[in-house]
């Protein structure tokens, strides 16, 4: 069999086959051309000719992975090269300014609570003895002086959460908060 027979048999097909593996088209002309040198210069050794469709696209597919293989070993990315590994930190930082005007705007012993407890990290069991009252009684007011600071966020804000509850994005009310 030869070559140009080959090729012009089963060029479209190879190429569909690797654009299915690699989205760049230019990549995919080279790996293309790659694979074509190879049939080259291995198709006198092949001696089934039954059995040539199967070879190419076993040619292909090395070439395919070999480009990937050489891609990752040339392509050393950074973690700030990544846009997701600093944006929500950002976001994160530009919020928590509302976050004690919010807080202030709290009856005075919710307020205290969330200082303690979201802003210095004090123990609510410990913090629980400190104010004489039982742990499951303070939880209670923890879980209340949340859902109060939320409201207060919700009246203000269009935000969006992630599954953990890590804050995504946010976008203020028209005109109708004046804390932040």
């Amino acid at each position: 069999m030869e070559l140009e027979t080959i090729w012009a048999e089963y060029q479209q097909a190879l190429k569909g086959f690797l654009l299915s593996k690699i989205s760049d088209h230019d990549e995919v002309e080279d790996i293309l051309q790659e694979v074509l040198i190879k049939t080259h210069e291995n198709l006198p050794s092949i001696r089934d000719t039954s059995r040539i469709k199967s070879w190419l696209f076993q040619v292909a597919n090395r070439t395919a992975m070999d480009y990937y293989r050489s891609k990752s070993k040339s392509d050393k990315i950074e973690e700030k090269d990544l846009w997701f590994a600093t944006e929500p930190q950002s976001i994160q930082k530009e919020f928590s300014t509302c976050i004690t005007p919010f807080i202030s705007a709290l009856p005075q012993e919710y307020a205290d609570i969330l200082l303690a407890i979201e802003l210095h990290g004090e123990s609510q069991k410990e913090y629980a003895e400190k104010l004489g009252i039982s742990y499951s009684t303070f939880k209670s007011r923890v879980q209340k002086s949340r859902q109060m600071l939320r409201k207060i966020f919700d009246d203000c804000c269009h935000y969006s959460v992630d599954r953990k509850g890590n804050l995504i994005d946010y976008v203020p009310k028209n005109g109708q908060c004046n804390n932040c």
